[in-house]
């Protein structure tokens, strides 16, 4: 009981303990009352990490693949954009570049964001800030030089 009771004040510290598993443990807190009748057992939840089952854990891997592609071809488009500029280049560079900085202010927003309103909130503005830069990327491409010519523009001065 003594060992129940130091694990509970040690995880309201936010001490974790090392061979902890389980999801969710609920159990009775040992309670003094002095009214016998109204006698009850109060739980105690204490939460750990939610563990991916299924099709969770194959879309995360999917999810960080895809990341790690996405910052591959954006290496190589480096290249390809200085050596060979045009309209597919400028295109292919406006939606890497928006869907990389989408994905990553997207973790920025997972780990330090929370509470369910505020999670929305930073959601919905996500949603709008990267849908806003793609559009002004397409329209600097389509109404400008373009990003690899801007680019290469910025470079000659």
């Amino acid at each position: 009981m003594a060992a129940i009771v130091r694990l509970s004040s040690m995880c309201r510290r936010g001490v974790k303990p090392l061979f902890y598993q389980s999801p969710l443990l609920s159990r009775p807190v040992a309670a003094l009352q002095r009214d016998h009748e109204q006698q009850h057992l109060p739980t105690a939840r204490i939460h750990s990490s939610q563990a991916l089952h299924g099709s969770d854990a194959k879309a995360a891997s999917r999810h960080w693949t895809a990341e790690r592609v996405l910052s591959v071809v954006l290496l190589a488009m480096g290249p390809v954009a200085y050596f060979s500029p045009g309209p597919v280049v400028d295109y292919s560079l406006a939606a890497a570049l928006t869907l990389h900085g989408h994905w990553g202010l997207g973790q920025v927003l997972t780990d330090y964001v929370h509470g369910e309103t505020k999670v929305k909130i930073a959601s919905a503005g996500l949603f709008v800030l990267s849908t806003v830069t793609f559009a002004g990327l397409c329209y600097f491409n389509y109404n400008d030089v373009g990003i690899c010519k801007a680019v290469a523009l910025l470079w000659s001065k």
